[in-house]
């Protein structure tokens, strides 16, 4: 991560349409939780105690729901629409829980350009690598602003 550096911005509203998609696979690995758990002070022992896990309905620890809404933010503004974009509305639904060392798939697809709000509506969908569907979500996003131009006048004779 380049923290300062100046960035290629991602597609603004005029450069983005409907139809326009993403896939991207992440696997879910001990670094990742302990820096999520570690970050948010979040010692929920669902997460991270095979003991208690175990005695659960889901008999092993889970991954935090918010730490794949944050794989999902992460993706789009990485990619779609991309850098100097911002997350307005969040909706999603947990259809399964996702267990340690799984590897999910995100799918994601502009659904909606509303040029009017400057707001894109995203769906997306993750599923296991046994195809089951873990969680779907609908994302409103503000894409990127155009750059404003910087106009000099120059007069004859200067």
């Amino acid at each position: 991560m380049n923290i300062g550096k100046p960035r290629k911005l991602g597609k603004t509203i005029n450069e983005i349409e409907e139809g326009d998609s993403l896939s991207l696979t992440e696997s879910i690995e001990d670094n990742q939780l302990l820096l999520y758990l570690g970050l948010t002070n979040d010692a929920n022992p669902l997460y991270i105690q095979h003991d208690f896990a175990q005695k659960t309905e889901y008999h092993q620890p889970i991954v935090p729901s918010v730490m794949l809404m944050g794989i999902i933010t992460s993706a789009i503004s990485k990619h779609l629409p991309g850098p100097g974009s911002h997350v307005v509305n969040f909706s999603v639904n947990f259809i399964e829980p996702v267990f340690h060392y799984e590897t999910l798939t995100f799918q994601f697809e502009v659904i909606k350009v509303d040029k009017m709000k400057n707001v894109v509506t995203i769906s997306v969908e993750a599923t296991n690598s046994v195809e089951n569907r873990v969680l779907d979500a609908v994302v409103m996003v503000q894409p990127a602003e155009e750059p404003e131009l910087e106009i000099t006048l120059e007069s004859e004779g200067e």
